[in-house]
């Protein structure tokens, strides 16, 4: 019985997963100011630890964390009234993780732009050994252009570019990880062979951004690939994401936009020869959760206090493009924002919404920094059923306000509502794969003279 048999329950689907975005003392950017929060949780590893169990044991299918590899933003009387200036890098975070749980998937965001593929697949295939096969890789282009200058390039990649780029890197990524065959690795210490040689082979590519030799010097990870996860958004973004991605983070703002994006990922995965199955679609939510309405609307606004004028400024700049708002007046509307070389769908919803409802500059950057889904357990239980049974979302990328308070609010209280109703079970794979009902990748055709696992195995017991 596959993993999709096996843990379909309600509606004749597969149940609810849950992935967090386990993100230093919350995700918010005042978390770090608010009582339920970590005090140094940026860069406190007991308190990351301690987060991880308690979603594992709540039965979340994942953990993920985010990553810039830059400063995010220059501007000091903002920065320095938020934590985007100091944070974990995430495989080295996710490795030290991986030492104190033991089902719960990690999931890396490694970018393509300011990385080489070798690095990328030999530290994932290793992440994924020393977890037993809980890795996933967030695969991302780069939307911070400061992250240029730390990779001696005067300007960011073009938006084409940073896609091209992008799949070209996750091609040469997947070759190397299949260097070596599942059962090539065969450590037979009585004919004094550790692997069977034609079981290996090296990947030689020669493209547009890349040439690597190979083969990788990590033997095949235990789920053949670790799980490839995307956020593509544009035009651009959702082909790319249709094409490598198994599970798909996005942000819409209503059921329709979630149902229309569904839809057009679908279009775009019968394209390139995938099916609706091969895909999970987890949308982000960020729960505020009180016992009463009136409970949870107030631990919003407190959060939207703590928020000084200079962070709401900047946290409109980040997201909109590259215009200086720092002495804009915040009760006015938004000013006129050129074109960017920033994430294109981000830009382009924000000012939708900014447009839509005639926000003023205070409004947006309000929305941008504390928007979410808001009430009661049960209210929250229903936010999430209804895009369920909608086809909307397959699970959900959860992104904690102020951890770890919210999270435990979120186990404790909206999960056990969500089980009672028969929407979600804890999905117990012995990889991430599994658990998240996802074939293990077969190995790809030698391009030299490779064997074929089976012979492969033939030539083991003949050594």
């Amino acid at each position: 019985m596959s993993a999709d048999q096996s843990n379909q329950h309600g509606h004749g689907r597969r149940g609810l997963d849950f992935g967090a975005l386990l993100h230093g003392a919350g995700s918010h950017l005042a978390a770090w100011r608010h009582p339920g929060s970590a005090a140094d949780g940026e860069l406190d590893f007991a308190h990351h630890a301690s987060v991880a169990k308690t979603l594992e044991a709540g039965g979340f299918s994942a953990i993920f964390i985010a990553d810039v590899v830059a400063v995010w933003g220059h501007h000091l009387d903002s920065l320095s009234r938020t934590t985007r200036a100091s944070y974990f890098e995430p495989l080295t975070l996710l490795s030290a993780l991986a030492a104190v749980t033991e089902r719960i998937g990690l999931v890396a965001t490694v970018t393509t732009s300011y990385n080489e593929p070798y690095n990328v697949a030999r530290k994932l295939a290793s992440l994924d050994h020393l977890s037993g096969g809980r890795a996933g890789w967030n695969v991302v282009t780069s939307v911070v252009p400061l992250e240029a200058a730390n990779y001696g390039r005067d300007e960011h990649f073009s938006h084409e570019d940073r896609y091209r780029r992008a799949a070209e890197f996750v091609d040469v990524v997947t070759a190397l990880w299949d260097s070596f065959d599942d059962a090539s690795v065969i450590r037979d210490r009585e004919a004094g062979r550790y692997f069977v040689p034609g079981g290996r082979a090296a990947i030689d590519h020669v493209g547009e951004f890349f040439s690597v030799s190979g083969p990788l010097n990590t033997s095949r990870p235990p789920q053949g690939h670790p799980v490839i996860f995307q956020a593509g958004a544009s035009e651009t973004g959702r082909a790319f994401a249709a094409s490598v991605g198994e599970v798909v983070f996005a942000a819409p703002r209503t059921i329709e936009e979630a149902l229309a994006y569904r839809s057009a990922l679908d279009r775009e995965l019968l394209a390139v020869g995938r099916s609706h199955g091969d895909v999970r679609v987890w949308p982000v939510l960020t729960p505020f959760i009180g016992s009463t309405e009136a409970e949870a609307h107030a631990r919003h606004q407190a959060l939207l206090d703590l928020v000084h004028d200079d962070v709401l400024r900047r946290a409109v700049q980040d997201n909109v493009g590259d215009v200086d708002l720092s002495d804009a007046d915040l009760d006015a509307p938004l000013p006129e924002i050129p074109d960017t070389n920033r994430s294109k769908s981000r830009r382009e919803g924000i000012l939708a919404l900014a447009a839509e409802e005639r926000l003023t500059l205070r409004d947006l950057g309000r929305r941008l920094v504390g928007s979410g889904t808001i009430g009661t357990p049960e209210h929250i239980a229903d936010h999430i059923e209804r895009w369920w049974k909608a086809g909307a979302a397959d699970g959900f990328n959860v992104s904690f306000p102020v951890l770890p308070e919210d999270a435990g609010l979120f186990v404790e209280h909206v999960l056990p509502v969500l089980e009672e109703r028969g929407s979600f079970r804890p999905h117990l794979g012995s990889t991430l794969r599994e658990t998240l009902g996802l074939q293990k990748p077969a190995l790809r055709a030698r391009r030299g003279a490779g064997l074929a696992s089976d012979e492969v195995v033939d030539g083991a017991r003949s050594a």
